[in-house]
């Protein structure tokens, strides 16, 4: 089995030592600390058409929508080369019973979300079901620093791990610029600037990044300023249309040249290839660090006498209806389609990877400012993130046990 980077678990320290010093500061000087991530560091006047007000940029935004969508874009070129390259993890009928599990995992978490919240919740700002969209997100980077203590660096189970978290991660950030639109039907013209600017890039530049064609028109795809360019414009367009901007770059990495096999998910291997996608991850690996533990300053600030009923809501919907959720829908796809779970997979296997889907933090935590009211019921749903980590501690002692 392909050995997974080291470079995801320095992502993982990062994030955890971002969420630490957050957590200290908001709770030792909590004035300062919420002065700094809302400080407004600079106005952007921007023209109607494309925000009808002034978009003001402070620590946790700058890192939300400016930063954060070069992570989704490093992370949504390992699930794009998992599907369409060859050997990929996901490849022909592999995708099918992961993907029903994610499906199944989203639909559990967002059922048990409004049944607990329906029942427990007394907040005055509550509405029935609001804020059902934070337990759809899960934690790639958390999720394979435990899955690794619980698996091993090498066990399928890992691999599995990892391509369901990273779906259901985009797989609610969809859902959540989708529960909230802005501007109408009009504003879907804006989906034409991605769509335009992929299309260019690739009749330009990226259909010509095959070996057999001649070496000048290789070279000329190899480039790398077009698809930056491209990503830019895409960007734009996505922002524009309501949309979370970290999905804002993923449009344009279907068009980017890249290899023409996949060696695994965040494989080592990758280092050593030279085509444009991996070139432009490439040169993301150590800025990321650093946008992963800003990330967790401005936004893993945990209030630990924030508790309150929301914060059983999200426990309830990470720790109970995501693995259930998990379980039922790799049955249903395994069953309908006639899949069987990946090779080297046991129930038990998946079992723990089940568990290990109640830990979430950077999607969810994106997702509390958008679907719940601020306040309270935000600090005690952020506090509920910080909980469910313990979950990974259970995984990893329930793996152990069973090693002896």
């Amino acid at each position: 089995m392909y050995r997974v980077s080291p470079f995801v678990r320095h992502f993982a320290i990062s994030l955890v030592s971002g969420v630490i010093v957050a957590t200290l500061w908001a709770n030792l000087s909590s004035d300062s600390y919420y002065d700094f991530i809302e400080w407004r560091l600079f106005d952007l006047d921007l023209p109607d058409v494309l925000s009808p007000i002034t978009a003001s940029f402070t620590p946790a935004s700058l890192t939300s929508h400016v930063l954060m969508p070069f992570f989704m874009f490093f992370v949504g070129k390992e699930l794009w080369e998992a599907v369409m390259l060859e050997r990929g993890a996901l490849s022909g009928g592999k995708a099918l019973v992961p993907l029903g599990g994610a499906i199944g995992a989203l639909v559990g978490a967002a059922l048990v979300w409004v049944a607990v919240g329906s029942m427990i919740e007394v907040a005055e700002e509550a509405s029935f079901g609001v804020g059902w969209q934070v337990p759809l997100g899960s934690d790639v980077v958390l999720c394979y620093l435990l899955g690794r203590r619980a698996f091993g660096s090498g066990h399928p189970a890992l691999h599995l791990l990892l391509l369901v978290s990273i779906s259901c991660d985009f797989f609610g950030l969809l859902i959540l610029g989708l529960s909230y639109p802005r501007g109408g039907l009009l504003s879907l013209a804006w989906l034409g600037l991605p769509l335009a600017a992929s299309t260019s890039v690739w009749l330009l530049f990226g259909r010509y990044g095959h070996a057999h064609l001649p070496e000048r028109q290789r070279q000329r795809a190899m480039q790398l300023w077009p698809y930056a360019l491209a990503g830019l414009l895409s960007y734009i367009g996505i922002a524009a249309v309501g949309l979370p901007p970290a999905l804002g770059f993923l449009p344009v990495i279907p068009v980017i040249p890249s290899a023409v096999r996949a060696f695994g998910l965040f494989a080592e291997a990758e280092s050593l290839l030279h085509d444009p996608l991996n070139r432009l991850t490439h040169l993301m690996i150590r800025p990321l660090s650093v946008v992963l533990f800003f990330f967790g300053l401005t936004r893993g600030g945990i209030d630990l006498g924030a508790y309150a009923p929301t914060t059983l809501t999200l426990l309830a919907a990470f720790w109970i209806g995501k693995p259930l959720g998990f379980v039922a829908g790799c049955a249903t796809a395994s069953r309908v389609l006639r899949r069987s779970l990946p090779a080297g997979i046991s129930p038990r296997d998946l079992g723990l990877v089940a568990l290990l889907m109640g830990v979430g933090f950077t999607v969810p935590a994106l997702a509390i400012d958008t679907s719940l009211p601020g306040g309270a019921m935000a600090e005690a749903a952020r506090l509920g993130l910080g909980i469910s980590i313990v979950m990974g501690v259970i995984v990893i002692s329930l793996a152990r046990l069973r090693a002896r």
